[in-house]
């Protein structure tokens, strides 16, 4: 019953995670930019994976678009459009990771005391894809020209370092679970009248 909880706990510490992941990919916030103007009226700018947006449009655009692609930009749409990809990547994994939790989970004692090492790389490997996407952008954000001071990482990048270090910490807390709880339904030593 012991593991039984302690899977149960990390499946919806993991589904918290998930869906930050998701909230991260579906909401246009890695990158924005605010300024006022001298009348006094805002302009927001902000590039999500699939999209970007302005205040000053009212409008979210595709993004990038094959006109942001030409000469030096090509390297920055080829890295954008690899973070896209790498989290989608990382959904696949925390889907299957997901139906590798409900298996252990569901399965019997031997699946709750051996399916650790499978969910603790899984886990493992969803959060290093994330860290890998979130990593990009934040390196696209340092040495790309187009984000001059001003521009600041927001929402979506804050939630995608959230979900992948959940993650990653489920799959050491599972780890330590394995090693350090006891099996469960163990027989105990009756001590002997002496």
């Amino acid at each position: 019953m012991t593991r039984r909880i302690i899977y149960s706990a990390a499946l919806v510490a993991f589904l918290a995670a998930t869906a930050l992941t998701l909230t991260s990919i579906i909401i246009p916030r890695w990158i924005s930019w605010d300024s006022e103007t001298a009348s006094g009226s805002r302009i927001h700018y902000t590039y999500g994976l699939h999209k970007r947006c302005s205040s000053f449009t009212h409008t979210c655009t595709y993004f990038p678009q094959d006109e942001d692609c030409h000469g030096e930009d090509r390297y920055f749409c080829s890295m954008w459009r690899s973070v896209g990809f790498l989290m989608s990547f990382a959904v696949v994994m925390e889907g299957m990771t997901l139906i590798a939790f409900l298996v252990v989970i569901a399965g019997g004692k031997q699946k709750r005391e051996q399916g650790w090492k499978i969910l603790s790389g899984m886990l493992l490997l969803a959060g290093m894809i994330q860290c890998a996407g979130m990593a990009l952008i934040a390196y696209l954000y340092d040495n790309d020209d187009r984000f001059f001071p001003g521009w600041k990482l927001d929402t979506s990048w804050i939630l995608c370092t959230i979900s992948w270090s959940v993650t990653v910490l489920i799959a050491a807390c599972i780890s330590a679970s394995a090693i350090f709880v006891s099996p469960e339904g163990g027989y105990e030593l009756i001590l002997s009248e002496q």
